[in-house]
């Protein structure tokens, strides 16, 4: 053999040698990211190949999955009653992905979730039969409050106080995800741009701030701390209040309302702003800082098992921003998931259990392959002491006080209203609040509530607490203490 001929098998070794090389790279190590990429078109030809898993309501499914005709995806997304569950469910789309449920659980509502394999499985690499998503949802009170709230620009959160259980969790405006599980680029233009944002989950994903229901987080720090001993004793509490270092004054809405040297229970009824900012400056930032943060504010990790956002009690405030903390305003901000969370610690005796909404997740049988109803962990907050008193307060809020739409016959009521400033100077409509928690006289049952609205119809001088949010309340309290 001459020397070219043995330079050129030399070389076509080299080249052969170094195919395999960069195949078995290919295959070994960038194989899963291949696998992985988005716009891996046979990562959704695999998806939809088959029926998907469904995402349960007591008992009954509201999700489904249909034949396709035409195009190489076999099996589609459905939804039934989508606006209405749109903020527990997510979507599942074709072209635009998955959020939240549908996408938490995606590997075991399509079947790729290995606790789902039987060995008949392994042994003929067959994806499994998918798995269910059971949730805590009732529909009655899901169905009560989204009515409730009608048309308007808000969001509400149900909790069971003793197990944890959300029974709802509303947003809207809503959407009907059944519009967007194949391309419909006309529909995602329009939702991804409303100035509504009917996608956002106003319920776990847009902080705002809470107004007067964050007062029910100052009056517990208070009474843990010692400040004051009962919400029966009188307080220090000059009416207006000269803010701290400022020519400002703390003023209430109802001038005429005996706010001076209130005590925590007639501050809750009126709902003063001169008792509360001073009691924050009193207390210190740091002091109601601890406290908002057991109930869950500056935790960036609050999953029911959808992330919330992180509900925020700020840092390094002077002590006028302290006092406007205070009252809910200044940089505080809160979702309604977090509010429901105060109000469901205080009718649980001052004990939070962690909130969820799935309840358990299945296999194609009905098998339980995860139960989170026995995994959930309960926290003290207060003392059983200074949640009684807060009841009792909060009772007095809707007997006699700014909370009467919530009055439920055959039920004992408690409640916090708020009204937050929206915009610079308060120049936008404000935000209306309503918290609540309510126990029936007749069937043990209980259940904690929060309402934000933050657009209506309403004339501006007639946006409060108590007319537009806490209707929404009390129809989710009437729906979820019923026989």
């Amino acid at each position: 053999m001459n020397k070219t001929i043995r330079r050129a098998s030399v070389f076509s070794l080299l080249l052969v040698l170094a195919l395999l090389i960069r195949a078995t790279w290919v295959q070994f190590y960038d194989g899963q990211a291949l696998a992985d990429d988005t716009d891996n078109r046979r990562n959704a030809i695999e998806l939809y190949s088959a029926p998907l898993g469904n995402i349960i309501v007591a008992g009954e499914a509201i999700t489904g999955s249909a034949r396709t005709t035409g195009g190489d995806l076999a099996y589609k997304r459905t939804y039934e009653d989508g606006a209405l569950y749109a903020a527990v469910t997510g979507y599942s789309s074709q072209v635009y992905g998955a959020t939240q449920l549908e996408g938490i659980y995606q590997d075991v509502l399509d079947g790729t979730d290995t606790r789902l394999k039987t060995v008949m499985d392994t042994v003929t690499d067959k994806r499994a039969d998918p798995g269910d998503v059971v949730t805590t949802i009732d529909p009655d009170v899901q169905r009560a409050a989204y009515e409730a709230l009608g048309d308007k620009k808000g969001a509400a959160v149900v909790i069971d106080p003793a197990s944890g259980r959300i029974l709802a969790v509303v947003s809207t405006p809503s959407y009907d995800p059944d519009e967007i599980t194949t391309d419909n680029p006309d529909v995602w233009k329009q939702l991804t741009g409303a100035e509504d944002k009917p996608m956002t989950n106003r319920a776990l994903r847009q902080p705002l701030p809470p107004g007067s229901t964050f007062k029910l987080v100052v009056a517990a720090a208070a009474l843990e701390d010692g400040l004051y001993s009962s919400v029966d004793e009188r307080t220090d509490s000059p009416d207006p209040y000269d803010l701290p270092l400022s020519s400002d004054q703390l003023t209430n809405q109802n001038p005429s309302a005996p706010c001076e040297n209130a005590t925590i229970r007639v501050a809750l009824q009126y709902s003063c702003n001169n008792v509360f900012g001073k009691m924050a400056v009193d207390l210190g930032q740091d002091k109601v800082r601890e406290m908002a943060e057991r109930f869950g504010f500056n935790d960036t990790e609050q999953d029911v098992p959808v992330r919330a956002y992180e509900s925020v009690y700020p840092q390094d405030m002077d002590e006028p921003q302290t006092a406007l903390s205070g009252i809910g305003q200044f940089d505080v901000t809160a979702t309604p998931l977090q509010i429901a969370m105060v109000s469901a610690t205080i009718a649980n005796g001052g004990e939070l259990v962690s909130p969820h909404m799935v309840s358990r997740i299945t296999d194609s049988d009905g098998d339980t392959l995860e139960n989170y109803d026995d995994s959930t962990s309960t926290e003290r907050i207060m003392s059983s002491s200074t949640a009684e008193q807060l009841e009792s307060a909060m009772q007095t809020v809707v007997e006699d006080g700014t909370g009467s739409n919530a009055q439920i016959p055959g039920a004992t009521v408690g409640g916090k209203t708020g009204t937050a400033q929206h915009g610079e100077n308060n120049s936008q409509t404000p935000y209306a609040w309503f918290t609540s928690y309510a126990k029936s006289d007749t069937n043990g049952k209980e259940v904690a509530v929060a309402v934000v609205v933050e657009q209506s119809d309403a004339a501006r001088s007639e946006v409060s607490g108590n007319g537009l949010a806490a209707p929404v309340a009390k129809a989710a309290m009437e729906a979820a203490l019923a026989d």
